[in-house]
């Protein structure tokens, strides 16, 4: 299993993905806006989208996990 963190804190701008989903390497998942910039949350290897442990609108910490990917 693969956790992706977000790499900024923030607010979650948007979710592209549901559980379930099959994702593809550098694919974007997650956009969280900090300071005005909108930064993206890619894949970094193909998978499945195990579990999305955010909601947009919602606060985001650095290193806080954000999906786990099998």
């Amino acid at each position: 299993m693969l956790k992706l963190k977000s790499e900024v804190t923030g607010t979650v701008w948007k979710v592209l993905v549901n559980p379930g989903q099959a994702v593809q390497a550098d694919e974007v998942l997650i956009i969280v806006e900090s300071m005005k910039m909108e930064i993206p949350i890619a894949a970094e290897r193909a998978g499945q989208v195990s579990e999305v442990f955010v909601a947009e609108g919602e606060p985001v910490a650095e290193d806080q996990v954000v999906i786990h990917l099998e």
